[in-house]
């Protein structure tokens, strides 16, 4: 039985501050979730990690994150993701400072 597609997000680490980006329909780098393109095709999301990957000079280890629409936009389905939201932990800086 085929496994049925979730909607999704392309997530990364910004290569230079390691801060968790997503990626945006025009293609840009946000650090805002719910700003990111919410995927509800698997081949156009399959396409889209391609593409955030071979911008390796930009950012590190992209992956398709399961994700849920929201009000605002994408929000995040499993913990892990809703961690990666909230910036960095090993200290108070960026978003933790606001």
């Amino acid at each position: 039985m085929a496994r049925i597609f979730t909607p999704k997000v392309v997530t990364a680490n910004a290569l230079l501050e390691g801060d968790a980006v997503w990626l945006t329909e025009d293609n840009t780098w946000t650090r805002n979730i719910a700003e990111a393109e919410l995927i509800t095709d698997e081949a156009h999301g399959d396409l889209r990690l391609l593409e955030a990957q071979a911008r390796a000079d930009e950012i590190a280890g992209a992956y398709l994150a399961d994700a849920r629409p929201g009000s605002s936009g994408p929000e995040p389905v499993h913990f892990r993701e809703a961690f990666r939201t909230r910036g960095p932990s090993n200290y108070h800086h960026g978003k933790q400072a606001e």
